[in-house]
């Protein structure tokens, strides 16, 4: 018997050459999509091409649903919506698997561009929780939007694709730091200082702003915009390295963004791969949970209500309030975010019996909040059971965990939000190393494990 309050199991020690060899084949198509969907935007934009290959179509072009209908929703290019219409009532309510495709990243200001000591750079406003100075000196992607005042849309995306030049937030040399490494981590690099480097070439026409004027010819040349563009612009700095295997053995994946694209993938890939279903089976890739799932792409917003509500009325041909709380009444949710996988060289920061580990499988995180559960939901016992009935009867690999030690930190998702429209909900996820860095690592077994537990979850 382990350490644990009961016997878990590291499923690569189960797993014989052929369940290897389909986990590994498996996770290679992950790693492409972390690759592919490195933003929100693209995330959801490649979320939706998988969806139209498997057959599914925009709602908005159906006027009725039936048993095994495929539909999707966007909404403004950031979250979507997925459903597969099962054979009972869909009054009986749904099954839900909703995870988050934002990422803790770099966000350009609305005015961003400035010239120093003969340099040009960016001014950034940091999103979602980072340790600010893992993000310098490592070199940096930008894609987004930008929106030209004739209304014109010019899509950017540079610096993740080979031979692209890459950016950059530079670093003080430590022959110099001597006080800014007396400062406390939060404070080694301030926010205000997040600055990238994008370029260090004068326009030798130009009297003043040499340098600023000559990085705006080349934006104007390359993309058609001017200065005040960047007013009505999205523009987002991340990673350049690409995913990729970890470890002798590649038993682990390392890449940018997988708090929560992991789970996301995992939800997308089983929903896509259902051929039917007793109840309604609905996947949702939603934004701005780094920051609160506040706005109008996040999980607060009336997107999600609004989606089932149109549900509802094609499947039954009518609509009413009613129908809908019972719909959520009735549902169940498994809110699939990720955990924090025990780390040897920081163990102190777990309890060791309420705790996930790397290679142990799905992770059931029964409340998630801070410092006496502040901010969660907290799963009844009846569905809890439920859930780890369903994972045991599927063979899924499983385990139990809370984020970190009672006092000493936390964290929350979107299944307080879930809850709040009376739907039962769970957190269920993938653990991660370096969770919010700029590379995070997650087990191979345990993505898979994810996407077995979902796709049972579904049916």
């Amino acid at each position: 018997m382990s350490e644990l309050a009961y016997e878990t199991k590291n499923g690569w020690k189960v797993a014989d050459d052929a369940k290897k060899k389909e986990i590994f084949d498996f996770c290679d198509d992950y790693i492409n999509y972390l690759n592919v969907g490195k933003t929100e935007r693209l995330a959801c934009s490649e979320a939706v091409r998988r969806a139209k290959e498997a057959g599914f179509c925009d709602i908005k072009e159906i006027k009725t649903l039936k048993a095994g209908d495929k539909v999707y929703m966007v909404n403004r290019d950031k979250s979507v919506y997925l459903a597969v219409i099962g054979e009972e009532d869909i009054l009986n309510g749904i099954n839900f698997v909703i995870a988050h495709i934002d990422s803790p990243r770099m966000d350009l200001k609305q005015n961003p561009l400035y010239e120093d000591c003969d340099m040009t750079l960016f001014k950034t406003h940091y999103y979602g929780g980072i340790k600010k100075y893992q993000w310098t000196a490592v070199p940096l992607a930008l894609a987004g939007v930008i929106y030209t005042a004739d209304g014109k849309k010019v899509d950017v995306r540079i610096g993740d694709k080979p031979g692209d030049p890459v950016f950059c937030v530079t670093d003080l040399l430590p022959h110099l730091a001597d006080n800014q490494m007396q400062k406390k981590a939060p404070k080694i690099i301030e926010g205000e200082n997040l600055n990238i480097l994008i370029g260090s070439m004068p326009d030798n026409d130009s009297e003043k702003d040499a340098f600023k004027t000559a990085m705006l010819k080349l934006l104007n040349e390359k993309y058609g915009i001017c200065e005040e563009d960047f007013i009505s612009a999205e523009l987002e700095a991340y990673p350049a390295a690409p995913a990729c295997d970890v470890g002798f053995d590649r038993s682990m994946v390392g890449g940018y963004g997988q708090d929560d694209r992991v789970c996301a993938y995992t939800a997308l890939r089983a929903i896509l791969e259902i051929k039917s279903c007793k109840k309604t089976a609905v996947c949702v890739l939603v934004d701005k949970e780094e920051i609160g799932s506040m706005g109008n792409t996040g999980m607060r917003s009336a997107f999600f209500e609004f989606v089932t509500a149109t549900l509802i009325e094609k499947a039954k041909g009518t609509y009413n309030e009613l129908m809908l709380k019972t719909v959520f009444r009735n549902s169940e949710c498994l809110s699939s975010d990720v955990n924090a996988a025990v780390d040897p060289t920081y163990p102190e920061v777990n309890e060791k019996r309420n705790a996930s580990f790397l290679g142990h499988g799905i992770v059931i995180t029964k409340y998630t909040g801070s410092r006496g559960k502040a901010g969660t939901s907290d799963a009844n016992a009846e569905f809890v059971y439920k859930v780890r009935k369903l994972f045991n009867d599927n063979d899924i690999i499983w385990q139990s965990s809370e984020l970190g030690k009672v006092d000493e930190g936390g964290g929350g998702t979107i299944a307080q939000y879930v809850a709040n429209l009376d739907m039962e909900v769970i957190d269920c996820g993938v653990a991660l190393l370096s969770m919010h860095a700029p590379f995070e690592i997650a087990s191979k077994h345990d993505i898979y494990m994810a996407y077995k537990a979902y796709l049972a979850f579904y049916n």
